[in-house]
């Protein structure tokens, strides 16, 4: 997932944290100096949906406009035999009493 925080910010004419942060104040979020600054910087490993509610409706916007999905970065941390499979259509064998490879 990438982040878009700040871009859009800057399209809701936000170009500080500080004005960030004293916007979400006014609707009722208050956030530490140090978390803004994580917020507005990088890309945080959690947040919670309230505050990503509140953070929408300063900004006018959807979850879908700050969490912008990138299915390339998912595609990369496959295991490499899942990679194959998927890039030939073909299935991996299951492990177990139950596999998928017919008997001989």
């Amino acid at each position: 997932m990438q982040w878009n925080l700040r871009m859009r910010a800057a399209q809701a004419g936000i170009w500080k944290s500080t004005e960030m942060r004293r916007r979400l104040a006014d609707a009722g979020l208050q956030i530490s100096a140090g978390k803004m600054s994580a917020l507005w910087t990088g890309t945080p490993t959690s947040i919670r949906l309230d505050d990503l509610d509140v953070i929408c409706a300063v900004l006018g916007c959807t979850p879908a406009e700050l969490l912008i999905c990138e299915p390339e970065q998912v595609a990369a941390r496959r295991p490499q035999q899942a990679r194959t499979a998927a890039a030939t259509g073909a299935l991996p064998p299951r492990l177990g009493r139950h596999t998928s490879i017919p008997p001989a």
